[in-house]
Protein backbone atom coordinates (compact mmCIF):
# COMPACT_ATOMS: atom_id res chain seq x y z
CA UNK A 1 0.00 0.00 0.00
CA UNK A 2 1.90 3.52 -1.12
CA UNK A 3 -0.59 6.79 0.44
CA UNK A 4 -0.09 10.15 -0.55
CA UNK A 5 0.00 12.95 1.80
CA UNK A 6 1.46 16.92 2.53
CA UNK A 7 4.09 18.20 4.07
CA UNK A 8 4.11 21.81 5.33
CA UNK A 9 7.47 22.50 5.82
CA UNK A 10 8.46 25.95 7.17
CA UNK A 11 11.59 27.14 7.12
CA UNK A 12 12.92 30.01 9.15
CA UNK A 13 13.48 31.48 5.43
CA UNK A 14 11.21 29.57 3.11
CA UNK A 15 8.29 27.57 3.12
CA UNK A 16 7.17 24.39 0.83
CA UNK A 17 4.20 22.46 0.42
CA UNK A 18 5.18 18.53 -0.87
CA UNK A 19 3.72 15.72 -1.68
CA UNK A 20 5.09 12.26 -0.19
CA UNK A 21 4.50 9.12 -1.96
CA UNK A 22 5.17 6.68 0.84
CA UNK A 23 5.20 2.78 0.68
CA UNK A 24 7.31 -0.21 1.82
CA UNK A 25 9.33 0.47 -0.55
CA UNK A 26 8.52 3.80 -1.82
CA UNK A 27 9.81 7.18 -0.63
CA UNK A 28 9.29 10.14 -2.82
CA UNK A 29 8.90 13.70 -2.36
CA UNK A 30 7.14 16.09 -5.20
CA UNK A 31 7.62 19.73 -4.99
CA UNK A 32 4.01 21.60 -5.16
CA UNK A 33 5.20 25.35 -3.73
CA UNK A 34 7.45 26.96 -2.67
CA UNK A 35 7.48 30.38 -0.66
CA UNK A 36 9.59 33.02 0.96
CA UNK A 37 9.65 33.59 4.85
CA UNK A 38 11.31 36.55 6.16
CA UNK A 39 10.80 38.71 9.12
CA UNK A 40 9.07 42.42 9.05
CA UNK A 41 10.49 45.26 10.62
CA UNK A 42 7.74 47.21 12.06
CA UNK A 43 8.57 50.34 14.28
CA UNK A 44 8.24 48.40 17.66
CA UNK A 45 10.45 45.52 16.43
CA UNK A 46 10.98 42.72 14.17
CA UNK A 47 8.01 40.42 13.61
CA UNK A 48 6.57 36.74 11.83
CA UNK A 49 4.83 37.87 8.48
CA UNK A 50 2.04 35.02 9.51
CA UNK A 51 -0.37 36.02 7.34
CA UNK A 52 1.64 36.23 4.23
CA UNK A 53 2.45 32.39 5.26
CA UNK A 54 -0.92 31.15 6.45
CA UNK A 55 -2.01 32.37 2.47
CA UNK A 56 0.88 30.45 1.03
CA UNK A 57 0.40 27.53 2.71
CA UNK A 58 -3.50 27.40 1.50
CA UNK A 59 -2.65 28.42 -1.92
CA UNK A 60 -0.57 25.49 -2.26
CA UNK A 61 -2.12 23.35 -1.13
CA UNK A 62 -4.82 24.26 -3.27
CA UNK A 63 -1.71 23.92 -5.83
CA UNK A 64 -1.55 20.14 -4.04
CA UNK A 65 -5.59 19.53 -4.43
CA UNK A 66 -5.28 20.58 -8.29
CA UNK A 67 -2.22 17.98 -8.48
CA UNK A 68 -3.81 14.44 -6.47
CA UNK A 69 -7.62 13.99 -5.42
CA UNK A 70 -6.27 11.37 -3.12
CA UNK A 71 -4.22 12.98 -0.34
CA UNK A 72 -5.03 10.88 2.91
CA UNK A 73 -3.10 13.50 5.48
CA UNK A 74 -1.59 17.14 5.95
CA UNK A 75 1.38 17.19 8.32
CA UNK A 76 3.14 20.52 9.62
CA UNK A 77 6.93 21.26 10.49
CA UNK A 78 8.33 24.91 11.09
CA UNK A 79 11.35 26.40 13.28
CA UNK A 80 11.07 26.23 17.07
CA UNK A 81 10.26 28.67 19.87
CA UNK A 82 7.99 31.12 18.32
CA UNK A 83 4.44 31.37 18.82
CA UNK A 84 0.95 33.57 18.63
CA UNK A 85 -1.02 34.94 21.18
CA UNK A 86 -4.83 34.29 20.94
CA UNK A 87 -7.95 35.31 23.39
CA UNK A 88 -11.32 34.10 22.46
CA UNK A 89 -9.31 31.92 19.29
CA UNK A 90 -8.06 35.56 17.81
CA UNK A 91 -4.61 36.58 17.08
CA UNK A 92 -3.89 39.01 19.30
CA UNK A 93 -1.07 41.26 17.35
CA UNK A 94 1.51 40.10 15.29
CA UNK A 95 3.80 37.67 16.85
CA UNK A 96 7.24 38.66 17.36
CA UNK A 97 10.44 37.42 15.60
CA UNK A 98 12.62 35.67 17.70
CA UNK A 99 15.31 37.38 16.39
CA UNK A 100 13.69 40.72 17.50
CA UNK A 101 16.08 41.77 20.77
CA UNK A 102 13.23 42.00 23.42
CA UNK A 103 14.69 39.09 25.01
CA UNK A 104 17.59 40.54 25.74
CA UNK A 105 16.70 41.90 29.16
CA UNK A 106 13.89 39.48 29.50
CA UNK A 107 16.47 36.49 30.21
CA UNK A 108 18.01 38.36 33.10
CA UNK A 109 14.99 38.46 34.84
CA UNK A 110 13.66 35.24 34.29
CA UNK A 111 17.36 34.26 35.85
CA UNK A 112 16.69 36.17 39.18
CA UNK A 113 13.43 33.94 39.49
CA UNK A 114 15.60 30.66 38.41
CA UNK A 115 19.16 30.27 38.14
CA UNK A 116 20.32 28.97 34.54
CA UNK A 117 21.74 25.97 36.55
CA UNK A 118 18.26 25.04 37.97
CA UNK A 119 16.44 25.39 34.96
CA UNK A 120 19.00 23.14 32.84
CA UNK A 121 18.22 20.48 35.41
CA UNK A 122 14.52 20.94 34.91
CA UNK A 123 13.99 21.48 31.32
CA UNK A 124 17.76 20.69 29.90
CA UNK A 125 18.16 23.02 27.53
CA UNK A 126 20.77 25.30 26.19
CA UNK A 127 20.55 28.85 27.03
CA UNK A 128 19.29 31.14 23.58
CA UNK A 129 18.20 34.56 24.59
CA UNK A 130 14.98 33.86 22.31
CA UNK A 131 13.94 30.51 23.49
CA UNK A 132 9.91 30.30 24.38
CA UNK A 133 10.15 31.17 28.12
CA UNK A 134 12.29 34.12 27.84
CA UNK A 135 9.86 35.45 25.39
CA UNK A 136 6.90 34.82 27.55
CA UNK A 137 8.79 36.68 30.35
CA UNK A 138 9.24 40.06 27.57
CA UNK A 139 5.75 39.55 26.95
CA UNK A 140 4.35 38.81 30.85
CA UNK A 141 6.43 42.26 31.47
CA UNK A 142 4.47 43.72 28.90
CA UNK A 143 1.55 43.21 30.16
CA UNK A 144 0.35 41.12 27.21
CA UNK A 145 -0.22 37.74 28.79
CA UNK A 146 -2.79 38.93 31.20
CA UNK A 147 -4.94 39.41 28.01
CA UNK A 148 -4.21 36.10 27.14
CA UNK A 149 -5.96 32.85 27.11
CA UNK A 150 -3.98 30.60 24.78
CA UNK A 151 -0.11 30.33 23.44
CA UNK A 152 0.34 28.41 20.10
CA UNK A 153 3.51 27.75 19.07
CA UNK A 154 3.99 28.37 14.67
CA UNK A 155 2.81 24.54 13.52
CA UNK A 156 0.65 24.14 16.09
CA UNK A 157 -0.90 27.70 15.21
CA UNK A 158 -1.24 27.22 11.35
CA UNK A 159 -2.50 23.37 12.39
CA UNK A 160 -5.52 25.62 14.66
CA UNK A 161 -5.90 27.87 11.96
CA UNK A 162 -6.25 24.60 9.63
CA UNK A 163 -8.72 22.73 11.38
CA UNK A 164 -9.90 24.56 14.82
CA UNK A 165 -7.92 22.20 17.05
CA UNK A 166 -5.66 23.97 19.80
CA UNK A 167 -2.93 21.42 20.87
CA UNK A 168 1.18 22.07 21.47
CA UNK A 169 2.90 18.70 19.57
CA UNK A 170 5.56 17.88 21.85
CA UNK A 171 8.82 17.91 20.02
CA UNK A 172 8.63 21.30 19.43
CA UNK A 173 7.13 22.27 22.97
CA UNK A 174 10.41 20.69 24.36
CA UNK A 175 12.16 23.83 23.17
CA UNK A 176 9.83 26.13 25.27
CA UNK A 177 12.01 25.36 28.10
CA UNK A 178 8.38 24.62 30.01
CA UNK A 179 8.37 20.64 29.27
CA UNK A 180 9.22 18.08 32.10
CA UNK A 181 13.19 17.39 31.21
CA UNK A 182 11.70 13.75 30.31
CA UNK A 183 8.95 14.73 28.07
CA UNK A 184 5.87 13.52 30.39
CA UNK A 185 4.31 17.16 30.30
CA UNK A 186 4.26 20.49 30.76
CA UNK A 187 6.20 21.58 34.18
CA UNK A 188 3.96 23.23 36.61
CA UNK A 189 6.24 23.88 38.88
CA UNK A 190 8.72 25.70 36.54
CA UNK A 191 5.70 27.67 35.08
CA UNK A 192 4.43 28.84 38.92
CA UNK A 193 8.18 29.35 39.53
CA UNK A 194 8.65 31.82 36.21
CA UNK A 195 5.24 33.70 37.56
CA UNK A 196 3.73 32.72 33.93
CA UNK A 197 0.28 31.67 33.62
CA UNK A 198 0.35 27.82 32.74
CA UNK A 199 -3.34 27.84 31.68
CA UNK A 200 -2.62 29.40 28.48
CA UNK A 201 -0.75 26.25 27.20
CA UNK A 202 -2.47 23.93 25.40
CA UNK A 203 -2.66 20.00 26.14
CA UNK A 204 0.09 18.17 23.94
CA UNK A 205 0.15 15.55 21.38
CA UNK A 206 2.45 13.59 19.98
CA UNK A 207 3.93 12.61 16.23
CA UNK A 208 1.28 10.31 14.83
CA UNK A 209 -1.34 11.47 16.55
CA UNK A 210 -4.56 13.16 14.88
CA UNK A 211 -5.13 16.52 15.85
CA UNK A 212 -8.09 16.98 13.45
CA UNK A 213 -9.45 17.48 9.88
CA UNK A 214 -9.60 20.67 7.77
CA UNK A 215 -12.06 22.66 8.95
CA UNK A 216 -15.14 23.40 5.97
CA UNK A 217 -13.92 26.89 5.45
CA UNK A 218 -10.28 25.51 4.40
CA UNK A 219 -12.05 22.99 2.63
CA UNK A 220 -13.29 25.67 0.54
CA UNK A 221 -10.58 27.67 0.08
CA UNK A 222 -7.99 24.89 -0.96
CA UNK A 223 -10.43 22.20 -3.01
CA UNK A 224 -9.41 19.40 -0.78
CA UNK A 225 -12.05 17.19 1.71
CA UNK A 226 -12.12 16.70 5.36
CA UNK A 227 -8.46 15.28 5.06
CA UNK A 228 -6.84 14.43 8.85
CA UNK A 229 -4.17 16.69 10.08
CA UNK A 230 -1.58 14.65 11.63
CA UNK A 231 0.89 15.76 14.39
CA UNK A 232 4.71 15.02 13.41
CA UNK A 233 7.84 16.02 14.85
CA UNK A 234 6.58 19.94 14.31
CA UNK A 235 10.41 21.03 15.10
CA UNK A 236 11.25 20.72 12.14
CA UNK A 237 14.95 19.54 12.98
CA UNK A 238 12.82 16.49 15.00
CA UNK A 239 11.61 15.43 11.44
CA UNK A 240 14.84 15.96 10.06
CA UNK A 241 16.46 13.37 12.09
CA UNK A 242 13.42 10.87 11.54
CA UNK A 243 15.41 11.28 7.96
CA UNK A 244 18.55 10.91 8.52
CA UNK A 245 20.06 7.63 6.71
CA UNK A 246 22.13 6.69 10.14
CA UNK A 247 22.50 3.01 9.52
CA UNK A 248 25.78 3.31 11.47
CA UNK A 249 24.47 3.81 15.56
CA UNK A 250 28.33 5.64 15.99
CA UNK A 251 26.86 8.61 13.74
CA UNK A 252 26.80 11.91 14.57
CA UNK A 253 24.32 14.35 12.82
CA UNK A 254 24.22 18.14 11.07
CA UNK A 255 20.50 19.75 10.40
CA UNK A 256 21.88 22.77 7.97
CA UNK A 257 19.75 25.43 6.80
CA UNK A 258 19.47 28.84 8.58
CA UNK A 259 20.72 27.28 11.58
CA UNK A 260 23.12 24.45 11.88
CA UNK A 261 22.04 21.96 14.74
CA UNK A 262 24.76 19.59 15.47
CA UNK A 263 24.73 16.77 17.86
CA UNK A 264 23.75 12.91 18.27
CA UNK A 265 20.38 10.69 19.38
CA UNK A 266 20.13 9.41 23.00
CA UNK A 267 17.57 7.39 24.62
CA UNK A 268 17.76 9.83 27.87
CA UNK A 269 19.15 13.09 28.54
CA UNK A 270 22.30 14.15 29.62
CA UNK A 271 22.42 17.04 32.30
CA UNK A 272 25.75 17.26 33.55
CA UNK A 273 27.34 20.50 34.32
CA UNK A 274 29.78 19.57 31.53
CA UNK A 275 26.85 19.75 29.35
CA UNK A 276 25.63 22.84 30.69
CA UNK A 277 28.42 24.90 30.35
CA UNK A 278 29.01 23.35 26.51
CA UNK A 279 25.36 24.88 26.10
CA UNK A 280 24.00 22.25 24.61
CA UNK A 281 20.31 20.77 24.72
CA UNK A 282 18.46 18.20 25.19
CA UNK A 283 15.16 18.01 22.51
CA UNK A 284 12.34 16.01 22.47
CA UNK A 285 12.64 13.75 19.40
CA UNK A 286 10.00 11.23 17.69
CA UNK A 287 9.34 8.04 19.50
CA UNK A 288 10.86 9.49 22.78
CA UNK A 289 14.33 9.85 21.99
CA UNK A 290 16.73 12.62 22.64
CA UNK A 291 18.21 15.23 20.41
CA UNK A 292 21.22 16.21 22.14
CA UNK A 293 23.02 19.04 20.15
CA UNK A 294 24.45 22.46 19.67
CA UNK A 295 22.89 25.25 17.43
CA UNK A 296 25.09 26.83 15.81
CA UNK A 297 24.52 29.98 13.65
CA UNK A 298 24.78 28.22 10.35
CA UNK A 299 24.06 29.19 6.48
CA UNK A 300 22.61 32.39 8.21
CA UNK A 301 25.65 34.06 8.40
CA UNK A 302 26.31 33.27 4.32
CA UNK A 303 23.24 34.40 3.59
CA UNK A 304 23.09 37.72 5.18
CA UNK A 305 26.31 38.41 3.68
CA UNK A 306 24.92 37.52 0.18
CA UNK A 307 22.01 39.83 1.14
CA UNK A 308 23.92 43.01 2.15
CA UNK A 309 26.23 42.86 -1.09
CA UNK A 310 23.28 42.41 -3.26
CA UNK A 311 21.66 45.17 -1.78
CA UNK A 312 24.68 47.47 -1.67
CA UNK A 313 25.42 46.51 -6.01
CA UNK A 314 21.69 45.85 -6.89
CA UNK A 315 22.54 43.04 -8.85
CA UNK A 316 21.55 39.41 -7.87
CA UNK A 317 24.32 37.27 -6.89
CA UNK A 318 25.23 33.76 -8.53
CA UNK A 319 25.61 31.84 -5.26
CA UNK A 320 26.89 28.54 -6.94
CA UNK A 321 29.72 30.75 -8.65
CA UNK A 322 30.35 32.59 -5.31
CA UNK A 323 30.77 28.89 -3.73
CA UNK A 324 33.45 27.80 -6.48
CA UNK A 325 34.95 31.22 -6.12
CA UNK A 326 35.43 30.36 -2.33
CA UNK A 327 36.28 27.20 -3.22
CA UNK A 328 39.06 28.43 -5.45
CA UNK A 329 40.94 30.47 -2.93
CA UNK A 330 44.44 29.09 -1.77
CA UNK A 331 45.10 31.75 1.04
CA UNK A 332 44.80 30.63 3.85
CA UNK A 333 41.58 32.83 5.61
CA UNK A 334 40.73 33.56 9.33
CA UNK A 335 38.44 31.72 11.35
CA UNK A 336 35.62 32.92 13.36
CA UNK A 337 33.27 32.21 16.48
CA UNK A 338 30.53 31.25 14.36
CA UNK A 339 28.26 31.35 17.53
CA UNK A 340 29.05 34.62 19.31
CA UNK A 341 25.72 36.32 19.39
CA UNK A 342 27.14 39.24 17.53
CA UNK A 343 25.82 37.57 14.52
CA UNK A 344 22.40 36.67 15.40
CA UNK A 345 20.31 39.80 14.38
CA UNK A 346 20.10 40.80 10.23
CA UNK A 347 22.25 43.37 9.33
CA UNK A 348 25.14 44.10 7.45
CA UNK A 349 26.87 40.50 8.11
CA UNK A 350 30.58 41.05 6.46
CA UNK A 351 30.89 44.19 7.99
CA UNK A 352 30.03 42.47 11.70
CA UNK A 353 32.40 39.57 10.29
CA UNK A 354 35.10 42.34 9.70
CA UNK A 355 34.80 44.15 12.75
CA UNK A 356 35.18 40.72 14.59
CA UNK A 357 38.55 39.88 12.72
CA UNK A 358 39.70 43.06 13.96
CA UNK A 359 38.53 43.05 17.41
CA UNK A 360 40.46 40.05 17.72
CA UNK A 361 43.69 40.43 15.62
CA UNK A 362 42.82 39.06 12.24
CA UNK A 363 43.50 39.84 8.83
CA UNK A 364 40.16 40.77 7.30
CA UNK A 365 39.26 39.11 3.92
CA UNK A 366 39.84 40.79 0.73
CA UNK A 367 37.53 39.76 -1.28
CA UNK A 368 33.91 38.23 -1.29
CA UNK A 369 34.73 34.69 -2.61
CA UNK A 370 37.75 35.39 0.31
CA UNK A 371 34.91 36.49 2.87
CA UNK A 372 32.76 33.35 1.93
CA UNK A 373 35.44 31.08 2.61
CA UNK A 374 36.08 33.19 5.45
CA UNK A 375 32.57 31.98 6.80
CA UNK A 376 32.60 28.40 5.69
CA UNK A 377 35.78 27.44 6.95
CA UNK A 378 34.71 29.10 10.02
CA UNK A 379 30.86 27.08 10.34
CA UNK A 380 33.15 24.01 9.48
CA UNK A 381 35.06 24.61 12.20
CA UNK A 382 32.34 25.28 14.32
CA UNK A 383 30.61 21.93 13.05
CA UNK A 384 33.36 19.40 13.97
CA UNK A 385 33.95 20.92 16.78
CA UNK A 386 30.46 20.53 18.09
CA UNK A 387 30.38 16.94 17.00
CA UNK A 388 33.57 16.44 18.58
CA UNK A 389 32.22 17.85 21.90
CA UNK A 390 28.71 15.62 21.28
CA UNK A 391 30.55 12.72 21.58
CA UNK A 392 32.51 13.54 24.50
CA UNK A 393 29.54 14.83 26.71
CA UNK A 394 27.22 12.42 25.68
CA UNK A 395 30.02 9.05 25.80
CA UNK A 396 28.29 8.14 22.16
CA UNK A 397 30.85 7.19 19.84
CA UNK A 398 31.29 8.93 16.63
CA UNK A 399 32.46 7.92 13.36
CA UNK A 400 30.38 9.20 10.82
CA UNK A 401 28.80 12.42 10.41
CA UNK A 402 25.47 12.61 8.18
CA UNK A 403 24.65 16.12 6.95
CA UNK A 404 22.00 17.11 5.80
CA UNK A 405 19.40 20.15 4.68
CA UNK A 406 20.26 22.22 2.69
CA UNK A 407 23.83 22.86 3.85
CA UNK A 408 24.36 19.15 2.36
CA UNK A 409 24.54 21.04 -1.44
CA UNK A 410 27.51 22.62 -0.24
CA UNK A 411 30.31 20.75 -1.23
CA UNK A 412 33.12 23.33 0.12
CA UNK A 413 31.26 23.59 3.75
CA UNK A 414 30.66 19.32 3.11
CA UNK A 415 34.83 18.98 2.26
CA UNK A 416 35.89 21.16 5.01
CA UNK A 417 33.52 19.82 7.89
CA UNK A 418 34.90 16.28 7.14
CA UNK A 419 38.60 17.59 6.86
CA UNK A 420 38.21 19.78 10.19
CA UNK A 421 36.19 16.83 12.34
CA UNK A 422 38.10 13.86 10.87
CA UNK A 423 35.91 11.59 9.97
CA UNK A 424 33.64 11.04 6.62
CA UNK A 425 30.51 13.10 6.41
CA UNK A 426 27.69 11.37 4.47
CA UNK A 427 25.75 14.41 2.74
CA UNK A 428 22.17 14.19 1.46
CA UNK A 429 19.02 14.03 1.71
CA UNK A 430 18.29 17.66 1.25
CA UNK A 431 14.84 17.51 2.07
CA UNK A 432 15.51 15.59 4.80
CA UNK A 433 12.91 17.75 7.28
CA UNK A 434 10.18 16.75 4.57
CA UNK A 435 10.88 13.64 4.34
CA UNK A 436 10.68 12.98 8.30
CA UNK A 437 7.33 14.90 7.78
CA UNK A 438 5.66 12.58 5.45
CA UNK A 439 7.16 9.26 6.75
CA UNK A 440 5.45 9.70 10.65
CA UNK A 441 2.43 10.21 8.69
CA UNK A 442 2.53 7.62 6.37
CA UNK A 443 3.22 5.21 9.34
CA UNK A 444 0.35 6.98 11.38
CA UNK A 445 -1.56 5.59 8.08
CA UNK A 446 -0.56 2.54 8.36
CA UNK A 447 1.26 2.27 4.96
CA UNK A 448 5.12 1.72 7.00
CA UNK A 449 5.89 0.32 9.86
CA UNK A 450 8.38 0.27 12.20
CA UNK A 451 10.85 1.60 14.63
CA UNK A 452 13.02 4.72 13.54
CA UNK A 453 15.59 2.70 12.54
CA UNK A 454 13.11 0.94 9.99
CA UNK A 455 12.04 4.43 9.11
CA UNK A 456 15.70 5.31 8.02
CA UNK A 457 16.07 1.50 6.46
CA UNK A 458 13.49 2.65 3.61
CA UNK A 459 15.40 6.43 3.29
CA UNK A 460 18.50 4.34 2.78
CA UNK A 461 16.94 2.35 0.27
CA UNK A 462 15.62 5.58 -1.80
CA UNK A 463 18.25 8.16 -1.27
CA UNK A 464 22.13 7.82 -1.99
CA UNK A 465 24.19 10.37 0.43
CA UNK A 466 27.32 11.48 -0.89
CA UNK A 467 30.64 11.01 1.17
CA UNK A 468 33.10 12.84 1.72
CA UNK A 469 36.06 11.84 3.38
CA UNK A 470 38.94 13.50 5.37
Amino acid sequence: MTVTVAAIDLGATSGRVMLGHVGPNELRLEPVARFPNGPVALPDGLHLNLVELYRAITAGLREAASARSDIASIGIDSWAVDYGLLRDGRLLGVPFHYRDSRTDAAAARVHERVPFAELYAANGLQFLPFNTLYQFEADRAAGLLHLTDQALLVPDLIAYWLTGARVAEATNASTTGLLRVDGSGWNETLIERLGLPGSILPPLVRPGERIGELSARVQHETGLPAVPVTAVGSHDTASAVVAIPMTDPDAAYISCGTWGLVGVELEHPVLTEASREANFTNEGGVDGRVRFLHNVMGLWLLSESVRTWEAESGERIDLPELLAAAAAVTDLQPVFDANDAVFMAPGDMPARIATWLREHGMPVPESRAAMVRCIIESLADAFANAVLAASELSGKAVRTIHLVGGGSQNELLCRLTAQRAGMPVLAGPVEATALGNVLVQARALGAITGSLESLRELVTRTVQPRRYLP
